[in-house]
């Protein structure tokens, strides 16, 4: 069954009653404590979401795609069954990023090949999201093929950031990210590759967890060992975020990388209130230029790490290597993945998704050699790191959110890059190293942008990087800044 709307600005419900609007404010641990209660059901949410869509989407284009018919099938067949039986979730309402499939919704990956693509079976992400009580309701925007950190695609066009709305949300999880900001989302799912959770997380002031390898478990897609890109879950807060990560998590038969769930829950770790010792800070981990406000804001979050007792050194390891190495590994996985699009639909294809497959269809076994041991040597050299370090620190972007209009950031400080991705060694540095990493409001421009700090740990230590982000949201007070209305450019 098609279940989609797409496009469709959605009716206010005119006289129907509906579920307190307030609940948009309220976090997702919340709200789901209220559908346990029986205070709320899925049901109401869903009306919650369907009347604050149509007011504020039509701004910022964040849901395209909505399937609120089959949200309420799903919410009323989970609502015959006890509340302890509902999952960690309970029936809150969840949005999947448009690269990911849901049975009998249009899943475009942002591409004009896809536009009519309607998948007979979900990612089994989705299948565990559901069954852990998730309940989906959108396909939240992405660029074509999550290629490029601004989301816009031929498909639904531009997805605009609340706070200004002739800025980015940056890419590839722009539309989570500015559902979690709008008040269209408690909860989202994003995916990572080269900071695609963390860079729009930064730019509208929410937060986005990149997990480690294998912590969440996804339906694998033309090659089973492809470790660059992992799911991952966003939200307004991090108890908010560790909830969801638990509602993730989990290992699966048919995701051969995939990890068993850990004994104790992500949530109870980041409510544990361990602090960490000793912090790393590095303003730029030694590869890249990055604006002087950005540096500014983000030096002074991670300094007041010293309230909760830690110490905070300027320090970072070794990533030199990290540009050639994800240009190579970054190429090589657009080839095995979109070789035979690039043969059979070139004209529908943008020029950046073209320029990634023919980079990797150039590659010689020699420089996949090199490029796999620079990624074994950098992770090497930041295992060795945390042996002394508890958390590293770094701007999850270089540069504030910059106009819509621009396909990607050519140029910052003075400096100007080589390709459309060089802009995110920041956080595709980290991506190499196998690290868990996510971003944390931290601050805002002088023109009341938001700036997002890059918080990372050693490959599975995602407990811990949870604990330190609660303790620093703690003392920078910015937990209840989101959601907001969309704000017009100043």
């Amino acid at each position: 069954m098609f279940y989609s709307s797409r496009n469709r600005r959605l009716p206010t419900n005119g006289d129907k009653q509906v579920a307190d609007q307030g609940l948009i404010r309220e976090t997702a641990c919340a709200v789901v404590e209220k559908l346990k209660a029986g205070d709320v059901t899925p049901l109401d949410l869903l009306d919650v979401l369907e009347q604050r869509i149509a007011e504020v989407d039509g701004k910022v284009n964040a849901l395209p795609t909505l399937c609120f018919d089959r949200a309420r099938d799903h919410a009323k067949a989970l609502m015959q069954k006890p509340a302890a039986e509902r999952g960690l979730l309970a029936g809150l309402p969840v949005p999947i990023k448009d690269l990911t499939a849901v049975e009998g919704v249009l899943t475009t990956q942002g591409s004009p090949i896809f536009k009519d693509n309607i998948p007979a079976k979900s990612d089994l992400l989705v299948e565990h999201l559901e069954s852990n009580g998730g309940v989906i309701y959108a396909k939240s925007n992405t660029p074509e093929f999550g290629a490029g950190a601004n989301t816009f695609n031929e498909v639904f066009g531009p997805t605009r950031n609340p706070w200004d709305t002739s800025r980015s949300a940056a890419g590839s999880s722009g539309g989570a990210a500015v559902a979690l900001a709008t008040g269209t989302a408690w909860l989202a799912h994003g995916s990572d590759m080269g900071g695609s959770l963390r860079n729009p997380a930064s730019f509208c002031g929410i937060v986005g967890l990149r997990p480690s390898i294998g912590r969440v478990a996804h339906t694998p897609k033309f090659g089973v060992n492809r470790t660059l890109g992992v799911q991952g879950p966003m939200a307004r807060n991090v108890e908010d975020l560790a909830l969801l990560l638990d509602a993730m998590s989990g290992e699966h038969a048919a995701d051969p990388l995939s990890l068993p769930a850990l004994p104790t829950s992500f949530l109870s770790a980041a409510r544990s209130n361990q602090k960490p010792k000793r912090i790393a800070y590095s303003p730029d981990l030694g590869i890249t230029p990055v604006d002087p406000e950005v540096k500014a804001v983000t030096r002074k979050a991670a300094e007041r790490f010293a309230e909760a007792g830690a110490i905070v050194e300027e320090a970072h390891p070794d990533l030199h290597e990290a540009h050639e190495c994800f240009h190579v590994l970054r190429a090589f996985d657009f080839a095995i993945s979109k070789a035979a699009l690039l043969r059979s639909k070139r004209d529908l294809l943008k020029p950046e998704v073209i320029w990634n497959i023919e980079e990797g269809l150039k590659l010689t076994v020699e420089k996949l050699e090199r490029a796999e041991a620079q990624r074994v040597a950098m992770t090497e050299r930041a295992l060795a790191f945390f042996d002394k370090y508890d958390l590293l620190l770094a701007p999850a972007t270089i540069v504030p959110p910059f106009l819509v209009e621009n396909r990607y950031v050519a140029e910052c400080d003075g400096k100007k890059f080589d390709n459309y991705v060089e802009w995110l060694g920041i956080v595709y540095a980290i991506t190499l190293a196998c690290c868990p990493a996510l971003s944390l409001p931290c601050g805002f421009t002088t023109s009341g942008l938001p700036v997002g700090l890059q918080m990372v740990a050693k490959p599975r230590a995602e407990a811990q990087l949870l604990a330190g982000a609660k303790a620093l949201e703690d003392i920078l007070g910015l937990r209840d800044s989101t959601p907001i209305d969309p704000r017009p450019p100043k």
